[in-house]
C-alpha cells in the first residue's frame, strides 16, 4: 500500500491508523499548494479530486475519503480492536463518531482556512465549533476516548482538533479535550506518524 499525504492534514489520521495496525505501507508526500508529489508528479493525474488522503493498493486501485479509509484500515487488524466487530454496538459507536468528525468537525473548520472568508462567517464558524468542542469535552469527562476504548475515531478527532493550534483557536475552556489530546498524542503510533511527517522532532 502507498499513502499519499500532506503533513498535518486529515491524512495524518490514516497514517496513524496504518501504524496502529502494523500495516506495511509506503509514504508519498504531496504539496497541496502546488498539487505535486515529492518526485514532481502532477497530483491531479493520481487523484482527480486533488486532495489527501489517498491510499493506493497493490492492484493499482486508489481510494480516498478519510472516514472510509479509516474503516478499511481498522479492519486490516483481525481483532478489529480499533473499530469493533461487524454488527456490534462498539462498531456502530465508532462509525457514528467517524461520521460526526467528518461532517461536524473536519468540514466545520473549512471556512477558517481561507483568508477571503468574511469576518461574520468566521465568527459563526467559531461559534459552531465551540458547541462541538463543548460536546466533546462533556463526553470526555466521562470516558477516556470517544467510543470508550481507543479507536480510529480518536485518530481522526486528534488530527482535526489539532488544527486549533494552526488556527490559534483557544482550547482552555475544554480541559477534558486537552487531556484527551495529550493522551492520544502519547501513543507510540501517533508519535511515529507525527515524526515521519515532520510535525514533531
Amino acid at each position: 500500500m502507498k499513502l499519499y499525504y500532506a503533513a498535518g492534514t486529515c491524512s495524518l489520521a490514516v497514517h496513524i491508523a496504518l501504524r496502529e495496525v502494523g500495516a506495511k505501507f509506503d509514504l508519498t508526500a504531496v504539496d497541496l499548494a502546488k498539487h505535486l508529489t515529492a518526485d514532481g508528479t502532477d497530483f491531479y493525474t493520481i487523484s482527480p479530486r486533488g486532495y489527501v488522503p489517498l491510499l493506493e493498493f497493490s492492484d493499482g486501485s486508489r481510494h480516498t475519503e478519510a472516514a472510509a479509509l479509516l474503516q478499511y484500515v481498522a479492519d486490516l487488524d483481525p481483532t478489529h480492536a480499533l473499530i469493533g466487530k461487524a454488527g456490534g454496538a462498539h462498531r456502530l459507536a465508532v462509525i457514528e463518531w467517524l461520521t460526526f468528525i467528518s461532517s461536524e468537525l473536519h468540514k466545520g473548520f473549512g471556512p477558517l482556512w481561507h483568508k477571503e472568508t468574511p469576518e461574520a462567517t468566521r465568527q459563526s464558524t467559531k461559534d459552531k465549533l465551540a458547541k462541538r468542542f463543548a460536546e466533546l469535552d462533556a463526553r470526555l469527562a466521562k470516558q477516556p476516548y470517544l467510543a470508550e476504548t481507543y479507536s480510529v475515531a480518536d485518530a481522526y478527532a486528534f488530527t482535526v482538533l489539532n488544527w486549533s493550534n494552526f488556527l490559534a483557536l483557544p482550547m482552555t475552556a475544554y480541559p477534558n479535550v486537552q487531556a484527551y489530546m495529550a493522551r492520544v498524542s502519547a501513543r507510540p503510533a501517533v508519535q511515529e506518524a507525527m515524526k515521519a511527517e515532520g510535525l514533531v522532532k
